[in-house]
């Protein structure tokens, strides 16, 4: 045991000088390539010469610097100067589900396969940076991005952040995170000032920033669009450079969001990097193109500041051999095994929300007629959402894939159901009009279906009209007039399933109660109609688990509870503080339609012997818990044991309960595993604003084991001395 921690420590030390020595390498090269440039050069880097590049120095062997938007897909190719498509044939991708469906999976292997998938696709098509994850806290059901971002729960954010950053980057494709930071809403996005306090920062909105950055390495930061406590994101010193470059000792590059820099010197100074997509058409106009240049001659900001800066840009290209493409990977792009990964994405991230009497799965071999209602039936949705929209390779429908499963066997019956009535302007000036009207045309169409058929399945939700870049919902309600369209549809057929495909919270009590069963399947990337027709059909099983919670109504919700959206003369207080999702639901006892974490099964689970390694704890420790759980159905299914955390007495106000680990356990008829969860007792703290740090009080804590927020199944009491 001694000689062999003797060469553990051995080999920990030879890696340590083998990195100190491969860093201090990187260095040098970097401060003798800024030796031979001229400032011009040097500024020529912290810009964009086009949308999504930025400009090569041929003498000195670097090349053009490529970035692409791809938080769940590498998207197509563009014009260098305007935002219309290029219209290749070549510049098709793998498109993932988007990333509350990725949350909804609970699966840390499922967002590493992701992580290597887009970094081989972003290699093949030539890109360098890829903009994503997306991983601002879901604060309002209508936030227009919501259907990007993970989660209300900063752990869960975290967890999947750290997994999918760290694959993507080992495809040597730098992940850019964003939006650095409190953009929470589209509304007023470019000018909305967010006002909160220290510690909601540190506890809810940070610690993904914290863990992408810190745990995970990712080699570049994208700044958001809106004020931070009165000063923009890429121009606020306080976000800059006293979290991003000193507590975080973040080297990689801050970059800007397009057309989110508003001045020279103050963002040079807050430790912004590089420049992005703003809308002037000579782009040395720029702020950080000759107005930076003129700075440095007239004396406002020293040359020194440039080299900064340009030593972070050089570095990131370093990490990611951008310097040296001979030894760089080459990718691939819409492979068998990438497809395969996104169809896996899509069938863990299906939820089984309600299922009464079983109706769930289906035995199609029984069933003579099907009814498929719904525009969403047939809906394609990987091309919408603006910045996250992706060219698929191809894109499979719930319709395409019944029909080709089981339009052989069984008798296929299609209705729209509703029309699609909004629409979305160029950019701007988005809306969102005449979308409550009920079409009873298409309504009698999808009844006189649903009469003649053994089960009828609604396909139900939004579309990219509403989860989208740019604009907020105006409301959390079903549009095009559909919860009128599922009750009437229910009444023709007491077997009427509800699919619902949406990337954000939506008001369900109209038709949660009048139908026997009730899926969320989300918008499933180009495999989302084989995923959820799967499930449906029971060749998969469901295993997702809410990522956000399910209000009953709009008004349920922390921030609307409180009139803290969308702020009032350009400016937001969040004054529901730490208090977001269902901390704010369990902690003032409001009982949503379905809590955060929530997921049924097709079969059945037993959670027993829950317990803790110890009783007692001192600050530096490691609590390990330990639960056994067995699936006790008929068929093979997945659960995930949730672990969450409270202390009994305390001196500041703390949320009833927040998750803090989390296992997803896949199980056979009969098999039983031991689940092990570990939690520092260092991550029990909360942040102390009076002494501006971290504290965990001495005293009683309570781990709860659980399969959601509200359902709890084993409670644990430990101390903390």
């Amino acid at each position: 045991m001694r000689l062999r921690f003797i060469v553990i420590v051995l080999l920990s030390l030879f890696f340590q000088n083998s990195f100190s020595q491969q860093d201090a390498a990187t260095e040098k090269r970097i401060q003798q390539l800024i030796k031979k440039m001229t400032l011009k050069e040097k500024v020529s880097l912290l810009h964009g010469n086009s949308k999504f590049y930025i400009s090569d120095i041929k003498r000195l062997g670097i090349p053009e610097w490529a970035l692409s938007d791809g938080p769940h897909g590498v998207r197509a190719e563009m014009n260098r100067h305007n935002w219309k498509y290029t219209g290749q044939t070549n510049d098709s991708s793998t498109c993932f589900p988007p990333g509350t469906a990725m949350a909804a999976s609970w699966n840390m292997e499922l967002a590493k396969q992701r992580g290597v998938v887009l970094g081989e696709e972003a290699r093949f098509r030539k890109k360098d940076v890829l903009l994503g994850p997306g991983i601002n806290i879901i604060r309002s059901p209508l936030c227009g991005r919501n259907f990007e971002y993970l989660s209300e729960d900063p752990y869960l954010i975290s967890q999947l952040s750290i997994n999918y950053i760290q694959a993507l980057q080992t495809q040597e494709v730098a992940a850019c995170v964003k939006h650095f930071v409190a953009n929470n809403q589209e509304e007023n996005r470019f000018v909305i000032d967010v006002n909160m306090s220290e510690r909601a920062f540190r506890e809810i909105y940070l610690p993904g920033f914290k863990s992408s950055i810190v745990d995970a390495g990712a080699l570049t930061v994208m700044g958001g669009y809106n004020k931070f406590r009165g000063e923009y994101c890429t121009e606020n010193y306080y976000l800059g450079r006293t979290i991003l470059r000193k507590e975080f000792n973040f080297k990689g590059v801050f970059m800007s969001d397009w057309d989110a820099v508003h001045s020279t010197d103050q963002a040079a100074l807050a430790g912004l990097d590089l420049e992005m997509g703003t809308e002037k058409d000579n782009y040395n106009d720029w702020y950080f193109a000759d107005p930076l240049i003129k700075s440095v001659q007239e004396g406002r900001l020293k040359e020194s500041l440039i080299n900064e800066k340009v030593a972070n840009i050089l570095r990131v290209m370093i990490k990611t051999k951008v310097l040296d493409p001979k030894t760089r990977q080459t990718g691939s792009i819409n492979t068998k095994e990438h497809q395969q990964s996104a169809y896996r994405s899509a069938v863990e991230a299906v939820i089984l929300l309600k299922n009464e009497k079983q109706i769930l799965p289906l035995n199609m071999s029984a069933l003579k007629s099907v009814a498929v209602i719904g525009d969403n039936a047939t809906r394609k949705h990987c091309g919408g959402g603006f910045s996250s929209e992706i060219k698929a390779l191809y894109e499979v429908t719930p319709l395409q894939a019944m029909t080709e499963k089981f339009g052989k066997t069984v008798q296929i019956n299609f209705a729209q159901g509703y029309e699609k009535q909004s629409f979305v302007a160029e950019r701007s000036n988005i809306g969102q009009l005449n979308t409550d009207k009920v079409d009873w045309n298409l309504i009698n169409e999808a009844v006189a279906q649903a009469k003649k058929s053994d089960v009828a399945i609604v396909f139900a939700g939004l579309n990219h009209d509403f989860d989208s870049e740019s604009f907020d919902r105006l409301h959390m309600r079903l549009p095009y007039g559909q919860e009128t369209l599922i009750q009437e549809v229910a009444k023709a057929n007491p077997k009427t399933i509800v699919v619902i495909i949406a990337g954000s919270p939506l008001e369900l009590a109209g038709i949660q109660s009048r139908v026997p069963a009730l899926v969320w399947g989300w918008y499933g990337g180009m495999e989302a109609g084989n995923a959820v027709v799967d499930v449906l059909s029971g060749k998969e099983f469901p295993s997702g688990k809410l990522p956000f919670t399910i209000p009953i109504t709009l008004s349920q919700s922390p921030a609307h509870a409180m009139g803290a959206y969308p702020g009032h003369d350009l400016k937001v207080n969040y004054d529901e503080d730490i208090l977001v999702g269902y901390r704010w639901f369990d902690t003032k006892g409001i009982v949503p339609q379905f809590p955060f974490g929530y997921g049924m099964s097709y079969t059945t689970f037993a959670i027993s012997n829950a317990t803790t390694n110890k009783k007692e704890y001192n600050q530096e420790d490691e609590i390990i818990v330990k639960v056994n759980v067995k699936n006790t159905g008929k068929t093979n299914g997945a659960e995930v044991v949730q672990l969450y955390s409270s202390q009994t007495i305390c001196s500041v106000l703390r949320p009833k309960k927040e998750l803090k680990a989390f296992d997803k356990v896949f199980l056979a008829p009969g098999e039983q595993k031991t689940v092990e969860m570990k939690v520092k007792v260092k991550d029990l703290a909360f942040y102390d604003e009076k002494a501006s740090s971290w504290k965990v009080e001495p005293g009683e804590f309570v781990l709860s084991v659980a399969t959601s927020a509200k359902d709890i199944v084993s409670i644990l009491a430990v101390t903390i001395k």
